[in-house]
């Protein structure tokens, strides 16, 4: 599909929006909003985290397919879990040039209580996709399999280390507890380590600072097909192919532990309705793009688009589920 006919696919696809979720407005009112100036998507780990390469991947294909007539940029904003960025995007209150990626710190920072802001204070616009977290160790580590890690963790908890990012509450860290504690190990005991990202805590794995890695599926792969890392479990319902053909899942090695983190995009409080219509559009767009699958298929995502009113009602029931898991912690406060 060429550059014009996705152009001409988004404001289509913007239209349709804005007449289904608001029949009342007029027609000059439906074209009476588009970004005038640059649009900032900001990005809540380091460089090579994974917050950062979907904000660049998304920046590439809006830029690439033209869907947005404006620059579009990639801001860091690291730190605090993702409150940093959470604070930058809502300090430009009602505009829609800005927006950010939406991981489940935006949730469960607020359920530990070291974040003010959630769903509720920001303008969710859509889910994008599910992404699985793969669990590796040195390829010369004394784990050879989940087996190995569940018999020495039941005996003491304590006695292996798990390097995770961005903050206890994420995904990588959910993804742990859940599998250690079909395990039947003691999950209140489990000693991590917390990086600034994805890429981050797989070097430690490497320099022997810890001895297993809980990181997304997507950042693990070119460490795995380099051969410096070893997997031993992914958090998946089926095994993966390519890199991680050869990779067990959890349930394979008998441990009832399915765990998928579900990414999308947000914007800053106060956004109006056609601002939000208008990213809807472009977004729905982007998933259908060429590009877009490839993304998903490379890098092991699972696609799952949501529009704004969609993703609001899931990142609700999401919230729920994970104070479920955090209160069972004694985290939640």
């Amino acid at each position: 599909m060429g550059g014009g006919q996705v152009k001409r696919l988004t404001k289509s696809c913007v239209l349709a929006v804005l007449l289904a979720a608001g029949g009342f407005l007029s027609g000059p009112a439906i074209a009476q909003w588009k970004p005038q100036k640059n649009v900032e998507i900001v990005a809540l780990s380091g460089p090579g985290g994974a917050n950062d390469v979907i904000a660049r991947a998304v920046q590439r294909i809006m830029q690439e397919k033209r869907l947005v007539d404006m620059p579009v940029t990639v801001v860091s904003k690291p730190g605090g879990g993702g409150v940093i960025g959470w604070t930058y995007l809502n300090q430009h209150a009602g505009d829609g040039a800005y927006l950010s990626v939406s991981p489940i710190n935006l949730l469960t920072e607020h359920i530990l209580g070291s974040s003010p802001i959630t769903y509720t204070d920001v303008t969710p616009i859509a889910q994008l996709f599910n992404e699985y977290v793969a669990f590796s160790v040195k390829p010369d580590s004394p784990i050879k399999s989940a087996g190995d890690l569940v018999e020495q963790l039941k005996r003491d908890p304590a006695s292996r280390s798990f390097a995770i990012a961005i903050s206890l509450g994420g995904a990588n860290h959910i993804a742990t507890v859940l599998a250690m504690k079909a395990a039947g190990v003691d999950i209140k005991k489990l000693k991590f380590a917390i990086f600034g990202s994805g890429p981050q805590s797989l070097t430690a794995v490497m320099g022997g600072h810890v001895d297993v890695a809980a990181a997304p599926v997507s950042g693990t792969a070119p460490q795995l097909q380099a051969g410096r890392v070893r997997v031993i479990a992914v958090s998946s319902p089926q095994r993966l192919g390519g890199a991680f053909a050869g990779v067990p899942t959890w349930k394979e090695q008998g441990i009832d532990s399915v765990f998928s983190s579900p990414r999308g995009m947000i914007g800053p409080k106060g956004m109006s309705q056609v601002q939000i219509a208008y990213w809807e559009g472009v977004l729905a767009a982007m998933v259908q793009t060429e590009e877009w699958k490839k993304d998903m298929e490379s890098k092991f995502w699972e696609s799952r688009f949501m529009n704004s009113a969609e993703s609001r009602r899931f990142l609700k029931a999401q919230y729920d589920d994970y104070k479920a898991v955090l209160a069972d912690l004694g985290l939640a406060r």
